[in-house]
């Protein structure tokens, strides 16, 4: 070390010859161009730094290429490495499910549950430092044991028009034990934004209210995207279902049972002033029920017996009668009453029935909407808010704690608890 060697002639005939080869490696690795470990050798002027070349992309899908019997309610998530994802599409028989990408752009998470019994394909294209990857992936969700479907929405007839007041009444053919899971996939949309509430009546039975009478003259759509919610063990649902519904003008009766009239009001403008009997309140059963009550069905004829009676027991009666709309079940009726017109608007002499001149009668008969107010005052016996569909008896505040849902105004827009437009 430190010393310096020429070489001469004599000098190299001097050195051994594992000597010379020695010398004359150390001569010729000081012309090399050096890249370090791994490195290649290149030729004099190469522009090589000897960098390594960047690693393409790599994407993970779960659940993994051909995976079986995959929960409908488990998502799918596309991650990518080295790089960021570009496009991920997610499609069974055409329909593409949505989803999102965190900000990095680096994972992807379906938004929604996938159909049960169904087959789908995942595709992924990510690019990056390395160049562009694309990958594939199909799985299949399973059957369900129990399958959860809408059985009836009510209203739900074809071109049928309803009132302001008209609830959204959902049967489910089975029992409903994750009543949160469901109510969340429960959509209604209006044209005109309201607040309201979902309740659930028993595991089979949700009705939705809004806070106020819908507005008037506008189409509500009710969907439940009920396709792969988990509503129980074992228990999916297995399609959407969506129903339209449209609300027509506001109809509101008034009706006094002191002062024996009833007010027809359409858009708050008067266009029938009709003078009645109501139930004549020697009993509680023959007492009109004071409240809101939702007209639900017409008949002409329909045939009335006295409930809980039979032939030959006192008080026993059986009538048909004429132009009947149904204002709750409990039996009362708006209808035509050709015999008591001597007291309409005298005296109140019916079994709880509003008793109407026949051509009146006939006349509200054919202007009946399900779902149309009718407003009694004057008695002592309230309508109860389950008897028919009393349901605006309960304050909005009462009926949301019915929802499964911790947060209870579904709706749009703001509302204010029991304040009735007129019309």
């Amino acid at each position: 070390m430190g010393e310096t060697f020429v070489f001469t002639a004599d000098t190299r005939m001097r050195l051994p010859l594992a000597g010379l080869a020695a010398a004359t490696a150390v001569v010729l690795s000081a012309c090399s161009g050096g890249s370090g470990a791994g490195g290649t050798s290149g030729t004099s002027g190469s522009d090589d730094t000897g960098a390594t070349a960047a690693a393409a992309p790599t994407i993970k899908i779960s659940p993994v290429k051909g995976s079986a019997k995959v929960r409908p309610d488990k998502t799918v998530v596309v991650t990518a490495a080295n790089g960021a994802l570009e496009e991920v599409t997610l499609e069974s028989d055409g329909e593409q499910v949505e989803g999102e990408f965190d900000e990095t752009r680096s994972k992807w998470v379906s938004k929604r549950p996938l159909r049960p019994s169904a087959n789908y394909t995942v595709s992924a294209k990510a690019s990056g430092d390395g160049g562009p990857t694309t990958a594939t992936s199909q799985f299949t969700t399973l059957k369900p044991k129990v399958e959860l479907a809408v059985a009836d929405v009510t209203p739900g007839v074809k071109g049928e028009t309803v009132g302001v007041g008209m609830p959204i009444m959902v049967t489910f053919n089975q029992a409903v034990r994750d009543k949160a899971a469901v109510e969340a996939a429960l959509e209604v949309k209006a044209q005109k934004p309201v607040t309201g509430a979902w309740r659930w009546i028993n595991d089979k039975l949700a009705i939705y209210r809004p806070a106020k009478f819908w507005p008037a003259h506008q189409t509500v759509t009710f969907t439940a995207h009920l396709a792969g919610v988990k509503a129980g063990t074992d228990t999916y649902g297995v399609e959407d279902h969506t129903t339209r519904i449209k609300i027509g003008a506001a109809w509101v009766s008034y009706v006094n049972v002191k002062t024996h009239m009833m007010v027809v009001k359409r858009d708050g403008k008067t266009v029938q002033s009709m003078k009645i009997s109501a139930g004549n309140g020697t009993t509680r059963e023959y007492t009109t029920t004071n409240g809101v009550h939702l007209t639900m069905e017409r008949g002409n004829p329909v045939t009335m017996i006295s409930p809980g009676k039979k032939e030959g027991d006192p008080g026993y009666y059986k009538e048909i009668v004429n132009h009947a709309v149904r204002i709750s079940s409990s039996g009362e009726y708006v209808h035509s009453a050709p015999w008591s017109v001597g007291s309409q608007g005298r005296a109140n002499v019916s079994h709880g029935c509003i008793n109407a001149h026949p051509t009146q009668a006939k006349w509200y008969y054919d202007n009946f909407h399900r779902g149309d107010v009718v407003k009694i005052v004057g008695t002592n016996r309230a309508l109860e808010w389950n008897n028919g569909w009393g349901f605006w008896q309960m304050s909005f505040n009462q009926w949301k704690k019915g929802s499964a849902l911790k947060s209870q105004d579904q709706g749009q827009g703001q509302g204010q608890d029991q304040e009735q437009p007129e019309g």
